[in-house]
């Protein structure tokens, strides 16, 4: 039997040029919803806190704040026409620093919770490779509610699609340039640039970013041809980069949190080792359970040929949180029971519940800390407000007992 006449060129793109012209189609499709969301000439920004939850985020009660305004101490709030205060994140870190130097029967850190020098910088890796499991979503809130609470704040973007630049404001196709995500401090040739360089502040006062895009896939390819050279820089080898990477801002921050790619390579290997604690993100089905297993072994093979090559794989938690998670919902809730009876403690007590809250912020590239409650529906809001809260308060405990707080 004779093989069918292919439709003639003219007649029939290819493969690749049909791609090519999808995906240029739903660039310039995204751009112009991004432009008029967020103007060029725009950049975000961070809403105000009322006197009530400025002083829920620190620590002390409304009148304390009201008595700080009326005494002139620290930086004055914004008086609405209703007569509200609002406070900016930068006046609270403010007010968190003036009321560390003078805290009378309470310590310090109460207020201003910085690391102390013998407490070592905290890198949690939020991970999986099976997507919708909610990985970006919950490296963005961590890393800002993290900044809320007072801590210094890194949020490093390994993943090359760049979901978390863009929901901190920074474009991955028009705001990065060249050299300018990890990959710049990580190449093993001679542009290679110290990791401060690319530190970019956001509009969250103690939140800094090292964006991603599309540039990181370029470790992916550099790095075997690195190996097969035996490349060993004063960078050392690839699993080692990410962390040495680190080292050169270490002493300006508490907490990194890294949002990791979606896929086991040389990257996210790099990243894991870096890591002093690890979050694994998992929907409560059984095909993203079955997903998770296979990651787990995936994982441990290879870095367990990391460990037999010298790197050290020494982490403070290990934890696996339930995302999108709906209760109500029994073949979730015998997933969710299946998993905490083969884990134990290591699943969190808290899980993140499926909300139209989050979906609905996500429209415009915000997350529940940005939006504000006045623009959902406030019992909506609440109890996503109140999931996330509990899961990242859950997070945030555990750094603490890592550094050895009670």
């Amino acid at each position: 039997m004779s093989k069918p006449q292919r439709t003639s060129r003219t007649l029939q793109r290819s493969v690749d040029e049909t791609i090519g012209a999808h995906a240029s189609t739903i660039s310039s499709q995204l751009q112009a919803i991004s432009e008029a969301l967020f103007p060029p000439t725009a950049s975000k920004t961070l809403r105000r806190f009322t006197s009530g939850e400025a002083a829920k985020l620190i620590g002390v009660s409304d009148s304390t704040l009201r008595k700080m305004t009326l005494a002139g101490e620290g930086p004055q709030p914004d008086v609405g026409t209703n007569g509200r205060r609002l406070y900016s994140l930068r006046q609270l870190n403010e007010l968190r620093t003036l009321l560390a130097a003078s805290a009378r029967g309470r310590e310090a850190h109460d207020f201003l919770p910085h690391r102390r020098e013998n407490e070592h910088l905290q890198v949690i890796a939020v991970t999986n490779f099976k997507g919708g499991s909610g990985k970006t979503t919950t490296s963005v809130h961590l890393a800002q509610y993290l900044a809320l609470q007072g801590y210094r704040v890194l949020a490093l973007d390994l993943d090359p699609q760049a979901s978390m630049s863009a929901m901190l404001g920074v474009m991955p196709e028009t705001d990065v340039r060249s050299n300018e995500t990890l990959y710049a401090a990580i190449r093993y040739d001679d542009e290679r640039r110290p990791l401060s360089n690319v530190v970019r502040k956001t509009y969250f006062d103690g939140l800094d970013l090292i964006p991603g895009n599309l540039e990181l896939m370029e470790f992916e390819h550099t790095t075997p041809r690195a190996l097969m050279r035996g490349s060993r820089d004063g960078e050392g080898v690839f699993f080692m980069r990410v962390a040495k990477a680190l080292d050169d801002v270490a002493e300006n921050y508490d907490v990194v949190v890294l949002d990791c790619p979606p896929q086991l390579g040389y990257l996210t290997l790099s990243g894991l080792c870096a890591a002093t604690s690890m979050i694994v993100t998992v929907h409560p089905q059984m095909l993203d359970v079955a997903s998770m297993s296979q990651f787990l072994l995936m994982t441990h093979d290879l870095l367990s040929v990391v460990r037999e090559a010298g790197g050290e794989l020494n982490y403070d938690f290990i934890r696996y949180l339930l995302t999108r998670y709906e209760p109500q919902d029994a073949p979730q809730t015998k997933v969710a029971a299946l998993l905490r009876n083969l884990f134990d403690d290591h699943v969190m007590i808290n899980a993140m519940v499926k909300s139209a809250a989050v979906s609905d912020a996500g429209l415009t590239k915000q997350t529940l800390y940005e939006i504000g409650r006045e623009n959902l529906t406030r019992s909506t809001y609440d109890r996503a407000m109140e999931a996330l809260d509990a899961v990242n308060g859950e997070i945030e405990t555990l750094i603490r007992q890592a550094w050895g707080r009670t």
